[in-house]
């Protein structure tokens, strides 16, 4: 079974979302962490959006990434670029892979607007994630 590890700067947004995706997605075919550079806890903005598209993420904690540095991951996704400059080296075969995207934790606006490019960002985090499991994991 493939180790797929997402990492992000807080593990409290993109992280959980696309932990929730390519849990989803790699239909048990992989195992799938995420963690931060830091923690900052889940945002329950983030918790919502995933809700609303029919998958929980309420059970997920954020975590730091030195808690998996005994595991050999096949996959180190970072999916902002201050992981992606950051990111501690993992030992073993993992393929990185860098995929940035707009932290929806910064939106501002009225709670709609907010809300909105929370979805915007889920959208395109999910679409990513589809396509790293069909390139990546094939049935």
């Amino acid at each position: 079974m493939k180790k797929i590890l997402v990492l992000c700067t807080g593990n409290s947004c993109r992280s959980q979302i696309a932990e929730g995706y390519l849990r989803y997605f790699s239909d048990e075919k992989a195992e799938v962490f995420s963690a931060g550079i830091e923690t900052h806890g889940i945002n329950p903005k983030a918790i919502e959006v995933m809700k609303r598209d029919g998958i929980d993420i309420s059970q997920h904690t954020s975590n730091h990434v030195s808690e998996y540095s005994h595991i050999c991951f096949d996959f180190v996704i970072t999916v902002c670029d201050n992981a992606h400059e950051n990111c501690p080296v993992f030992y073993g075969k993992a393929d990185r892979i860098h995929q940035n995207f707009p932290d929806p934790a910064k939106a501002t606006g009225s709670a709609e607007e907010v809300l909105s490019e929370f979805i915007r960002v889920r959208n395109m985090i999910r679409k990513f994630s589809k396509q790293f499991i069909e390139d990546n994991l094939p049935s």
